[in-house]
This record gives C-alpha cells, sequence and structure tokens, in this order.
C-alpha cells in the first residue's frame, strides 16, 4: 500500500496538476479575503451570503481565521475535483490494468490512492489557511481592524480548531468526488455530477424546502467548516456525513473490486 501511495504521490505533484491547483485556490482566497477587509468599512455585504462583517467583529479573535472559513466550501469542490478525476481517469486511460499486473490487491491500490489524495488535501487547506491569513493580517490596518485579538491563546486555540474542520470538510467533499469517480468511473460524468449537485441543485433545494438542509451531504460537509450553524448543530453534520460517506464508500469499495477494470 506504502508503494501505491507514493506512486500516486508522483502523479499528483506534477506542476500541470499542483502549481496549478495551488495558484488558483491561492488566488480565489487572497480575493475573498481581500472583499472582506476592503469592504469591511462601506457598509455593504462582505461576509458570506451577504452578511456585513464590520472591522469590530473582525478585530474579535474569530477575525484570524473569518477569510480562512469562507472559502471552505470552494476548497472542498477542488477537492471533490481533484478525487474524482484521479480515481476515474484509471479505467479511462486504462492503468487500472497495468497497476493491477505490479498490486494485485485492489483494496491495497484504493486505500493507498485514498491517503495519498488525504495528503494531497492537508497541502492544499495548509496553503490556503497560510493565504488567508496573510492577507487578513496584510490589509487589517486599511480596514482599521486591531489585530491584539489574534495573537491571544483563544484565537490560536480557534485557529487550530477551524484548521481541523476545514481539512475535515475538504476531506468529506474529496471522499465524495471518489465515490463518485468509482461510481461512474468517467472524469467527466464524475466530476459534473458532483459540481451540479453540490453547487446547484443542493442550493436550490436547500432554498426552497429549508427542512433538507439537515439531510444534504454537501450542506452539512460545509457546516462542518463553519463549526456549526443555528440549525444544524456541528455534531449531527459529523454523524451524517460519516454515515453517507461510510456508506457510499463500502458500496463502491465492493464494486471496485468485482467489476471489470476496464470502462
Amino acid at each position: 500500500m506504502f508503494n501505491v501511495m507514493r506512486a500516486e504521490l508522483r502523479k499528483l505533484r506534477r506542476p500541470t496538476l499542483l502549481v496549478s491547483t495551488i495558484l488558483v485556490v491561492a488566488a480565489l482566497t487572497a480575493l475573498f479575503t481581500s472583499i472582506v477587509y476592503l469592504r469591511a468599512n462601506s457598509g455593504q455585504g462582505n461576509g458570506q451570503r451577504g452578511e456585513i462583517i464590520s472591522p469590530a467583529i473582525l478585530s474579535q479573535a474569530a477575525g484570524l481565521v473569518y477569510g480562512f472559513k469562507i472559502v471552505s466550501f470552494f476548497l472542498g469542490i477542488t477537492a471533490l475535483c481533484v478525487f474524482a478525476s484521479q480515481t476515474a481517469q484509471e479505467y479511462t486511460l486504462g492503468t487500472l490494468r497495468n497497476l493491477l499486473v505490479r498490486q494485485p490487491s485492489r483494496m491495497k491500490i484504493l486505500s493507498g490512492k485514498y491517503l495519498s489524495m488525504v495528503i494531497f488535501a492537508i497541502a492544499l487547506v495548509t496553503i490556503d489557511a497560510l493565504v488567508a491569513i496573510s492577507v487578513s493580517y496584510g490589509l487589517a490596518p486599511h480596514a482599521k481592524v486591531t489585530t491584539t485579538a489574534w495573537f491571544t491563546s483563544t484565537a490560536l486555540s480557534l485557529l487550530g480548531r477551524t484548521f481541523i474542520n476545514v481539512l475535515l470538510t475538504t476531506i468529506a467533499f474529496g471522499t465524495f468526488g471518489m465515490i463518485l469517480g468509482l461510481l461512474f468511473r468517467s472524469p467527466i460524468s464524475a466530476i459534473s455530477t458532483g459540481v451540479i449537485w453540490s453547487l446547484i441543485l443542493e442550493t436550490i433545494l436547500g432554498g426552497v424546502v429549508s427542512s433538507t438542509q439537515k439531510w444534504l451531504p454537501g450542506q452539512n460537509f460545509d457546516n462542518i467548516a463553519q463549526g456549526g450553524s443555528l440549525t444544524v448543530s456541528y455534531k449531527w453534520s459529523m454523524g451524517i456525513s460519516a454515515a453517507y460517506l461510510v456508506i457510499g464508500f463500502t458500496i463502491v469499495a465492493l464494486l471496485f473490486k468485482r467489476r471489470d477494470v476496464a470502462n
């Protein structure tokens, strides 16, 4: 399994994938975080869903991680696309057959691939956190935000919890993408289904029938990064997300073990 993981990490280190993904994520993180601070004194919406985040709010301990938290959904969608494409393309390119020649155990291949992509997700979230915090600190004087509370034990503890929660959200979306990749065995089908469901269908369904929000996987994945909400608790999102992913991954793992390796 270690050899499979190392081989998969070699693929993930390709500049066309690694560098482009990091640059896009870093650029969008910097953009969204900048909007929060540049519009902090405008009296207009500068936060999630048009919320007004004032300098007073940003001056609190939670201001250190606000820019980091607002991009959690985007990080999740990015992980979904990467996990799905890296899984499904083994069928499309026909490389899975070659992998099975070197490692006959399909479960070791699946485990190694998954662990390597989790490492990729950790690196992505770490870079994103560094960019968001750096931009926040750099723009704080312009937004008339005092950063004294950002260096307290409360703020650092909050940063640690937020990092773990955003990482869990990213891995959850990525696992969802891997499930779709194994199910459809086509990168285009897996990515389009995951993105359309998470970005469009869940948004519409949750907006029209608000009671469904506590049951929608994408909504619960992102709610973990936010530390819970008034309508859906953190513990509920953790539990329902784990249930969805464990059941889904178990089903596709059985399919992966039994189905033909060709697409």
